[in-house]
């Protein structure tokens, strides 16, 4: 096996419970109460119904549950439903530039967990372990640049979270991440143009294929020897890398540099919407001739330069279009992801507007990425005024973090969208609450939506 395999897999074994910092343990409860809160609330989407059809067509006694229901299934069809749910609004933590969102391997970690009779303390351990995976394989091998999709990193973190909850031996563990290497290279056309309703799936599917992965390792099945490094492994398609060490010898934990989302929507349009409400009380009802938005090389690629950001037509397409975002914010004076509804969708205003948006490239801020994520909005009103509003590190970024009250109140939002305000606050109890619980079934039952959805049981 090689060494890169064999450097995952060593620290992988070693971790313990007992060797995660305290700061670190509460951070990753706040991680997993803001991936539930966002899955809690995307539970009546329709791609989050088509998963969950998908995943309830097979029963398992000794499965894992899914999220807002009654049922159990297979685990990586659990994996597959919570993970599409958790992903869909967009309003998981990220790691900005290409890296993508760590905590989509949530959900195999609970599915895992979870069919295992895993404590809460196991699932803070895998959890830590699979956020250190995706880390270090994202910064060492960079792969949106040769056109593949960030979920890759999750597949491979998704594999690991849930080798280390079904305590899997050094031989198991190795094969299970060969198993999700192997078989997991998605396309970035995921995240261009027009976007489907797969933009929000393609997460929980690649989480679904890393817990597979390490069931079947657990099985006995075996993967590649030289996944990373063997005649036509990842190198072949990537470049060589080297993965870097992992935690320990003073080497930090990487969880805390993900950053939290403040609000529902593409991580590099959250300075400009900040700046955008800025601008909005500049600007106290002034009529907008032009916008201009200078932004960095990255943001400009992903949300700013596509014709089909500025009029797009899908959700998914619309939390990925910059010029839309700021149209609105710049008219509501806030964000809401009420801007993504078919209505809004269709709001002329919002249209007129972001036909006077030119979003470029500055770079010096392309330069300061992506230690800053910085943006700067000017406005130019009817009346030949200019107003400039700057952003650098938007709320809910590692040197801007958000409270734990503010974790618990954008929880509460999403959450009671399905749930009573009581099985919320339960559901938030129970999760601070996460390294005390024996197993995951009072989390689940208390995240059960009291009614029945179609095709679903309650």
């Amino acid at each position: 096996m090689d060494a890169n395999i064999n450097r995952m897999a060593d620290y992988l074994v070693a971790l313990r419970y007992a060797d995660i910092p305290a700061e670190i343990v509460h951070d990753c409860k706040r991680r997993v109460i803001d991936t539930l809160g966002c899955g809690v609330g995307a539970f009546d989407a329709e791609p989050c119904r088509i998963a969950r059809r998908m995943a309830l067509r097979a029963a398992a006694k000794t499965g894992a549950q899914v999220l807002g229901t009654a049922t159990r299934t297979l685990p990586e069809l659990a994996a597959f439903a919570n993970g599409v749910m958790m992903r869909y609004l967009d309003g998981n933590d990220s790691y900005p530039g290409g890296g993508g969102h760590a905590s989509d391997a949530i959900s195999a970690v609970l599915a895992a967990a979870d069919m295992r009779g895993a404590n809460g303390r196991d699932v803070i351990t895998a959890v830590t372990a699979a956020y250190d995976v995706f880390y270090n394989l994202y910064t060492a091998a960079r792969m949106r640049d040769q056109g593949w999709d960030h979920v890759f990193y999750i597949a491979v973190a998704s594999a690991a979270g849930a080798a280390k909850v079904l305590n899997l031996d050094h031989a198991q563990t190795t094969n299970a991440l060969a198993l999700a290497i192997t078989p997991n290279l998605a396309l970035e056309v995921t995240r261009r143009g027009h976007l489907s309703m797969w933009k929000g799936a393609a997460g929980g599917n690649a989480s679904r294929n890393g817990i597979f992965a390490a069931l079947l390792a657990a099985e006995g099945m075996t993967g590649p020897d030289n996944v990373i490094e063997g005649k036509h492994g990842l190198w072949h398609v990537v470049g060589k890398f080297e993965i870097a060490a992992f935690p320990g010898d003073g080497r930090p934990f990487r969880i805390l540099q993900a950053n939290l989302k403040y609000f529902l929507s593409e991580y590099h349009s959250l300075a400009p919407i900040e700046a955008a409400v800025d601008l909005h009380r500049q600007l106290a009802g002034a009529e907008i001739a032009a916008v201009t938005i200078h932004t960095y090389a990255f943001a400009y690629q992903e949300i700013g330069n596509e014709p089909e950001k500025w009029h797009p037509t899908t959700r998914e397409t619309a939390d990925h279009s910059l010029p839309f975002i700021i149209a609105a914010v710049l008219i509501d004076g806030r964000f809401s992801d009420e801007i993504f509804s078919p209505q809004r969708l269709a709001d002329p205003r919002i249209h007129a507007l972001a036909d006077r948006i030119k979003v470029e490239e500055d770079p010096e801020l392309s330069r300061q990425f992506p230690e800053k994520v910085p943006s700067r909005i000017e406005v130019v009103t009817a009346d030949g005024r200019k107003k400039i509003a700057t952003v650098e590190y938007p709320r809910g970024h590692f040197r801007n973090p958000m409270t734990d009250k503010e974790v618990n109140a954008k929880f509460i939002d999403l959450t009671t969208r399905v749930l009573s305000r009581r099985q919320s606050n339960k559901l938030l109890s129970l999760l601070w609450d996460l390294d005390g619980q024996e197993n995951l079934d009072a989390i689940f039952k208390a995240a059960r939506i009291r009614r029945r959805a179609e095709n679903e049981p309650a």
